[in-house]
């Protein structure tokens, strides 16, 4: 089936940290045949190519479909719980929470409340961590499959420093993971991604484990976290004598590599980000995570001008909000504070390709281009009150932007596309 979608619209013609800008279409139109993107341009040089298309009005701005590069779907039911830092909240609250998802049907109901949860923020796309147990991975597949969702995700590896019922072995994670891959991975819009957890919950012999997973499946993505708080750093250090640095660790194990996205990255050393640009690593940045918890602030801009590929995420549920809107804005809050201030479009950027890229996924989603998949998102301006009073004084798109990321929140999410097809409303 054709249609045609027509509104205004935005896109990238590449990389606004580079030479890329954002192009905006006012009255533009899309057709969609088979998922795909087929044609986009010019509403009125659109519309007589396909004469016999419906056509069908966007009630809002037409733009790419959020995607999320970091993120723990099965934090759903923790989400907005104290900790004193990252540790404290992962003893107190994930790891508890995470004991649940032994229970199929329990991790079935989570995956429903999470996909609904990233639908209504216009998340089309989301790389997530589940848990040690198969079963938290079959209901996220699943349930992405069944709404014909984009979806990366892996099953978590521990082997220590985690409670007994958390806690696999390096053979079981191995043979685990392998038999998910077969099952899942490049089925239907899925991507499997081997998921140690972080350094200090895996043994030297699990992580090569999973290095050897990676070497055995060079289209998995890889994910994990990375230099999130100076406490884990030292913890690592301890743990890991003979490795230089926290990133080194990893690079023991043959786990650096393209398509590693790392959670976090905020306390590198010099060697550690020159080593991710060279060797292909992209960095999840996690702001609103990174504030709640007091971790710190990653240097985005530094980071992507050494070739180092940065996509936003929530980090739900250590971060605050599945919204790609309040996380645009905690990453402006977080460079302003740095002396960075990032702009709208860069800031969309991290949230649409820059994240797409950072997952390896950049040729599918992130963008509105011919040949992309028909993953895309509906904006209305005027969803509030106040957000209609801001966008109509606007005098260019770049304030409409801004103006979305620091007021709008799900209520400004009209329709959703995924696949070209609508899941939401």
């Amino acid at each position: 089936m054709t249609f045609v979608l027509r509104g205004p619209l935005i896109r990238f013609d590449g990389n606004p940290f580079a030479d890329g800008r954002l192009i905006h279409e006012p009255d533009a139109g899309v057709a969609i045949r088979d998922g795909m993107i087929a044609d986009l341009g010019p509403f009125d040089q659109i519309a007589p190519r396909y004469p016999d298309a419906e056509k069908r009005v966007a009630q809002g701005l037409i733009a790419p479909g959020f995607v999320d590069a970091h993120v723990h779907y099965p934090q759903i039911g923790v989400i907005a719980s104290w900790g004193a830092d990252l540790i404290d909240w992962l003893n107190t609250y994930t790891f508890p929470e995470e004991a649940r998802f032994s229970d199929r049907a329990y991790a079935e109901a989570a995956a429903r409340a999470y996909f609904d949860e990233q639908l209504r923020n216009g998340v089309t796309c989301a790389a997530s961590f589940c848990t040690i147990h198969p079963a938290s991975v079959d209901a996220y597949f699943a349930e992405a499959e069944r709404r014909g969702l984009r979806a990366v995700g892996g099953k978590v590896m521990m082997d220590r420093n985690a409670p007994d019922n958390l806690c696999d072995t390096a053979e079981a994670a191995y043979a685990d993971t392998k038999a998910l891959i077969e099952r899942w991975h490049g089925q239907a819009r899925l991507t499997y991604a081997i998921t140690p957890r972080f350094a200090p919950t895996s043994t030297r012999e699990q992580l090569d484990a999973a290095g050897a997973l990676a070497h055995e499946h060079p289209d998995c993505r890889i994910q994990t976290h990375l230099s999130e708080q100076h406490r884990e750093i030292a913890w690592v250090a301890g743990l890991f004598p003979d490795a230089g640095d926290y990133l080194h660790v990893y690079e023991q194990s043959g786990l650096v590599r393209p398509g590693a996205i790392f959670g976090h990255a905020i306390h590198l050393t010099d060697r550690e980000r020159a080593a991710l640009a060279e060797k292909g690593g992209a960095i999840a940045h996690c702001p609103t995570s990174n504030q709640f918890l007091g971790s710190g602030e990653c240097d985005v801009r530094g980071l992507i001008g050494q070739g180092v590929a940065v996509g936003l995420a929530t980090d739900t549920g250590g971060g605050t909000s599945y919204s790609m809107f309040d996380t645009m804005k905690a990453a402006y809050e977080v460079g302003a504070r740095r002396g960075d201030i990032l702009t709208p479009e860069q800031l969309w950027w991290l949230a649409t390709g820059g994240a797409a890229a950072a997952l390896g996924l950049q040729t599918h989603i992130g963008n509105l281009a011919l040949g992309m998949d028909a993953d895309l998102i509906v904006i209305d301006p005027g969803a509030t009150p106040l957000l209609a009073q801001r966008t109509g004084r606007a005098d260019n798109i770049a304030e409409i932007l801004f103006a979305l990321i620091v007021l709008a929140d799900d209520r400004a999410i009209s329709a959703v596309y995924s696949g070209g097809q609508a899941v939401l409303p």
